[in-house]
């Protein structure tokens, strides 16, 4: 009997995504929605140098968890 050839695999090598990092983007970006300044859904109750810093530290978590997201394998 003749023996079937190897397909080969030309494709890129998939990356292992983080898990940690997922969940601080999906957290930051919560964060932004809802204390943003003036259109927040949260933002009446508060004072506004609170909104702005919830604001700055949604950022930060979405600069942190897109920065190392993705890891070769």
């Amino acid at each position: 009997m003749a023996k079937a050839k190897k397909e080969e695999n030309n494709s890129k090598p998939r990356g292992k995504m983080s898990l940690f990092r997922a969940v601080l983007i999906m957290l930051g970006a919560d964060i932004i929605l809802l204390f943003v300044p003036g259109y927040g859904m949260l933002s009446m109750g508060q004072s506004t140098l609170f909104n702005w810093l919830s604001l700055i530290a949604g950022l930060a978590l979405l600069a942190f968890g897109f920065n190392g997201l993705f890891r070769k394998e």
